[in-house]
């Protein structure tokens, strides 16, 4: 038996002919797609038909997709995320849907710790200033004299704790889900609602997945709670922050900056309000780069994807 495998992931494709042979010599077909950032559902729907596996990135996995993928059997995610997936629609078809789960915590905690010291020792600006003939001394902040808001003290909100405590910050946490106590304990994190959360930090680190609790979580609202010395950070999803209110509240110094990396779009348009402001720090999707978290992932989802191939043949 040839099982047809599309891969999709960017991620794994640079990696794809790696495994070629191996998942060969299991009966896999592997065939890449052409795709940037993620494939729309036009797009899969062109080339899904007669697959019965994939490995995918963020792809828009819909029911309607679904509905044109009569021989898929598996979903295999590449990485953690599976908001862009219809679960409940796969799983309506008896199509399991795999994933990484803490794929990138550290990483992407790293990634939150290295923006509240650029934010707090405002480093690319000092050095801006040197280069253009300035020598200027201006405020600037210790760690260990600021709050930091957790919003989503999952796996990658508990790695950023963590750190933090690391540095001596008082640390508030916001989640929709109890919290371990002997965690809280540890770390002497302080469970607390949103809005107290929002009005207390000095920076806000988005961490939670995206879901129908956590779509526009932050808006113009929740960013006018904010104090105006205040820095927001997303290494989470785009959707969590309504973009329109945080492109509002950057311009008119509701809030003293941000960092993103995620976007409501990706990747990012070219005419984005965004890349004209000097107070917002932008990435490109890349929070999770780490070459042994990749190389575990990379792993997991072909083990993921051999699982739900192989339950087939029984």
């Amino acid at each position: 038996m040839t099982w047809k495998v599309l891969v999709s992931a960017p991620y794994f494709l640079p990696v794809m002919e790696m495994y070629r042979q191996r998942l060969a010599e299991e009966g896999v077909e592997l065939i890449g797609a052409r795709v940037n950032e993620r494939l729309s559902e036009d797009e899969l729907i062109e080339v899904i038909t007669d697959i019965d596996g994939i490995i995918c990135g963020d792809d828009r996995i819909t029911e309607r997709v679904l509905a044109a993928a009569p021989r898929l059997k598996v979903i295999s995610k590449w990485g953690t995320g599976i908001d862009s997936i219809d679960a409940e629609a796969a799983g309506r078809q008896g199509i399991p849907v795999y994933r990484t789960r803490n794929a990138f915590s550290e990483p992407v905690a790293d990634s939150v710790l290295g923006y509240m010291l650029t934010f707090a020792r405002q480093l690319p600006w000092l050095d801006q200033d040197i280069r253009q003939g300035r020598w200027e001394k201006p405020r600037l902040m210790a760690l260990g004299e600021c709050a930091l808001g957790v919003v989503g003290v999952g796996d990658c909100g508990k790695a950023v704790v963590r750190r933090a405590v690391s540095f001596g910050m008082r640390i508030l946490g916001n989640d929709i889900v109890k919290l371990p106590d002997d965690f809280v304990t540890a770390t002497g994190l302080e469970v607390v609602s949103l809005e107290k959360l929002l009005t207390t930090a000095d920076f806000v680190s988005l961490n939670t997945d995206l879901n129908a609790t956590s779509y526009h979580l932050i808006g113009k609202a929740q960013l006018e709670l904010m104090k105006a010395d205040a820095y927001l950070i997303n290494t989470s999803r785009g959707p969590v922050v309504e973009g329109t209110a945080l492109i509002q509240a950057l311009q008119q110094g509701r809030i003293a900056g941000a960092a993103l990396d995620v976007f409501e779009e990706e990747p990012l348009p070219v005419d984005s309000p965004l890349r004209a402001l000097d107070n917002c720090l932008l990435a490109p999707h890349t929070a999770n780069s780490s070459p042994k978290a990749w190389d575990r992932v990379h792993e997991n989802t072909v083990r993921n994807l051999l699982d739900g191939l192989h339950k087939f043949e029984k």
